[in-house]
């Protein structure tokens, strides 16, 4: 896929989808999934159209919302459902001033060459968030471009949406979370050395060095992990601040695999959170912790042959 910060100016004709795609849920995945088809029926390159930071993170970096996807696993999340260009928007007080109507002209037309635009039921856009659909279809008009609007997307009775998932996540309710991203929550980073603690207390983990800034999970799962192997591989992950070692000033990722002994430092690792079993707690000591860390392992352990019954079972009556 091909990942541009800057206008060139000489971009090939698009069908273009635009939003923030924090998360790319069910919803983002449904308008990815029409730009694509849109695309191809029409000889248009597929496109996506982000901000980074998130417009709310500019303006109110305190009140903002937790960010579900980092930037790379966003654009990780758009390769996938088929994007083949995804213009980056930094979104700066400069970004912020742009009147509506020079948005469509220089970024939509002349930026991104758009034949066709692909936007959400509530998509507003331009300084004080002034442009409405009203007025991009009257732009369409003008220059060129046709515009389709997406209908809200439901899963179970609820609307998709970031907030949801977050609600979800926040709830400890990964079930419900994955519904509505159609995929369980993850996380990635590269395994960096540590402290070594795990290791001492008989738990080695592969330390994950994480992005986000405020992760929107928290406390003790289990897991799936890819890129350690050939595999996805079950473990157990702990995402906090480790308030019985000594507390750290940002959320730590430390994921411990079950029955796995290779060395994979530098590796690029993706953490599916599958089960919350608790929220993270601090112990009157060390031992302490340790015999818990042993009852997660376990608990784990049941959760994931459970997991493999329950398939097999359904695989044999379907």
């Amino acid at each position: 896929m091909q990942i541009k910060r800057y206008f060139s100016g000489s971009a090939a004709p698009a069908a273009l989808t635009i939003g923030n795609f924090d998360g790319v849920h069910l919803g983002h995945q449904a308008m990815l999934t029409r730009t694509v088809e849109v695309a191809g029926a029409r000889g248009l390159s597929p496109c996506a159209l982000t901000f980074e930071p998130h417009p709310r993170e500019f303006f109110a970096p305190d009140q903002a919302p937790t960010r579900l996807t980092t930037l790379r696993e966003k654009l990780e999340l758009l390769e996938s459902r088929g994007i083949s260009r995804t213009q980056v928007c930094r979104f700066d007080y400069r970004f912020a001033q742009i009147a509506a109507a020079e948005f469509i002209e220089r970024i939509v037309v002349r930026g991104l060459n758009a034949r066709w635009v692909l936007v959400g039921e509530d998509f507003r856009f331009g300084a004080r968030r002034a442009g409405d659909l009203t007025l991009l279809r009257q732009a369409g008009a003008r220059h060129g471009f046709e515009v389709e609007v997406q209908p809200m997307i439901t899963a179970n009775g609820v609307r998709v949406s970031s907030t949801a998932v977050r609600e979800a996540l926040a709830a400890g309710d990964t079930a419900r979370a994955q519904r509505l991203l159609g995929r369980p929550y993850s996380i990635s980073g590269r395994v960096v050395h540590n402290d070594k603690f795990g290791r001492k207390l008989g738990f080695p983990t592969a330390n994950i060095l994480m992005k986000h800034n405020r992760p929107p999970v928290w406390g003790i799962y289990a897991v799936e992990v890819s890129g350690a192997g050939d595999r996805p591989w079950p473990g157990v992950a702990s995402l906090g601040v480790r308030p019985t070692v000594r507390r750290e000033a940002r959320a730590v990722l430390e994921v411990h695999l079950l029955d796995f002994d290779r060395e994979i430092y530098g590796a690029h690792l993706r953490v599916d959170f599958l089960h919350k079993f608790r929220d993270e707690e601090k112990y009157a000591d060390v031992e302490t912790l340790r015999r818990q860390i042993a009852r997660d392992v376990e608990n784990t352990r049941d959760y994931f042959h459970r997991r493999d019954a329950e398939t097999q079972r359904t695989a044999q009556n379907s």
